[in-house]
């Protein structure tokens, strides 16, 4: 045991020593107005690649930081100035509680975990040289970044812990398998996305480059195709037939099944086509279908791909978790999340347990149905159990946290929700586990610290 521990942290020392340098940008942030319920002197800028970002400092602050990366990606050609803002405004509790925030808006938009992870810790680095070294700096990652949060952590030094809340954890090579199957899935039911009358393309591209098609346009044809958006009895019986049985067979909820296919079409052709080369990172050709009124038919009939093995290898490498942090790590997640489901925790438990850190790994869950939002309660109690954590080295058990909720709850009123006895079933429960899916990290330590030593190797900011 203690021969793992070693190795696990000569592992992860080598990675902070070798991991891509952030490079902030000498220019001062500049004073702005903050979002509604910001009660903070605010401040806004543009790092030298480019990235927006926003900082507030609470007038009684507790001399803390919480270094936020944001979810999506968002598809946008450049840095959107808005997001940061925003996003501060979003997670107003931390200030409220005392915290001083920093969010980078990323230098642009589409995939790129490893870029977000940059872009984060210079904003992080921004703050230090504008307002002086914090007692404690805790990272916060929300959906896509989680990933991001995690890979931060992983890549560089400077943070006393890391809160995760509905994160996208599976990585980013198995992370979308079920996305994968949505694609095809709904293209052997509705056969309208393409049309036989369009260009033909491989589904696993998402959308051909130079497609047209809006988000609204694919709303009509899932609409045409489903009825998803008339009521159950106002849709034609094949209707009702084509949407019973993508939502038994992907096992996704039907109020986000679009959102689903939206982004196994636009956010597919970005990762394929933008930051792969139009190589294939996906591959569902071992896979059994089950579910449907006809699998037989459903398996025998629907597209088949295989991966490119390095485009596996570079998404693999840019964005799946290795583990290999020992900084106290807290998660939150809603049970019934609806676009990143519950079981990515599990996804990432089992990689902390295979680098051998998992006993820095504290996760809760909650019962609550939203994917964007919890409860400012939670997060208030959140960041205040992972400072303590950080303080003291004793980790928080999951019913001690739910008990200190109570408190927060008097201020913000907004509920606590925990479950302490909640344990989500493994992700190849949820998601059609591929060969070698069960295996967990995606990509270990070793294997990201060799792959950082060879030129061209990932996804490029």
């Amino acid at each position: 045991m203690r021969r793992k521990q070693a190795a696990v942290l000569l592992v992860t020392a080598l990675s902070l020593a070798m991991a891509t340098p952030a490079s902030a940008s000498p220019a001062k942030p500049t004073p702005a107005s903050c979002p509604a319920g910001v009660q903070a002197k605010c401040y806004t800028g543009q790092d030298s690649n480019g990235a927006y970002y926003a900082i507030a400092v609470p007038e009684k602050w507790n001399g803390s930081l919480v270094v936020h990366a944001h979810g999506g990606p968002d598809l946008t050609e450049t840095s959107d100035p808005a997001r940061s803002v925003e996003d501060l405004g979003r997670w107003a509790v931390m200030v409220r509680e005392g915290y001083a925030w920093a969010g980078s808006s990323y230098r642009r938009g589409g995939y790129g975990t490893r870029m977000g992870a940059e872009d984060t810790e210079n904003v992080r680095r921004l703050f230090v040289e504008a307002f002086g070294r914090p007692q404690k700096t805790f990272l916060h990652g929300q959906s896509w970044g989680g990933d991001v949060a995690a890979k931060v952590a992983e890549m560089y030094r400077g943070y006393d812990g890391m809160l995760l809340t509905n994160g996208v954890l599976a990585g980013g090579s198995r992370g979308y398998d079920y996305r994968v199957d949505l694609r095809v899935v709904y293209q052997y039911y509705c056969g309208n996305h393409p049309r036989p009358s369009e260009p033909q393309y491989p589904l696993w591209m998402g959308l051909r480059k130079d497609s047209t098609l809006t988000s609204a346009g694919l709303g009509a044809r899932v609409q045409e195709c489903t009825g998803i958006e008339s009521k159950p009895g106002e849709r034609t019986a094949l209707q009702q037939r084509n949407l019973s049985d993508i939502l038994a067979v992907t096992r996704l909820p039907e109020r986000t099944l679009e959102s689903h296919l939206r982004f196994s079409t636009f956010t597919f052709r970005d990762i394929v086509h933008k930051r792969l080369g139009g190589r294939n990172p996906f591959d569902n050709r071992t896979i059994r279908y089950t579910g449907s009124h006809d699998d037989a038919a459903l398996n025998a009939g629907v597209q088949r791909f295989s991966a490119d093995p390095a485009a596996v290898r570079d998404l693999s490498f840019d964005s799946d978790p290795t583990g290999a942090t020992t900084i106290p790590t807290l998660t939150m997640h809603a049970i019934d999340d609806p676009t990143a489901f519950v079981e990515h925790e599990s996804a990432y438990r089992a990689s902390r347990e295979g680098a051998g850190t998992a006993g820095k790994l504290v996760q809760t869950f909650t019962r609550e149905s939203e994917h964007s939002g919890l409860s400012n309660s939670e997060y208030a109690t959140a960041i205040s159990e992972l400072a303590k954590w950080a303080g003291t080295g004793r980790a928080p058990a999951p019913t001690a946290i739910s008990n200190a909720c109570k408190g927060f709850d008097a201020t913000y009123g907004t509920g606590c929700f925990f479950d302490p006895a909640y344990k989500p079933g493994d992700y190849a429960s949820k998601v059609y586990a591929r060969p070698g899916g069960k295996h967990w990290p995606a990509m270990s330590a070793t294997r990201e610290r060799v792959l950082r030593l060879v030129p061209g190797i990932g996804i490029k900011p």
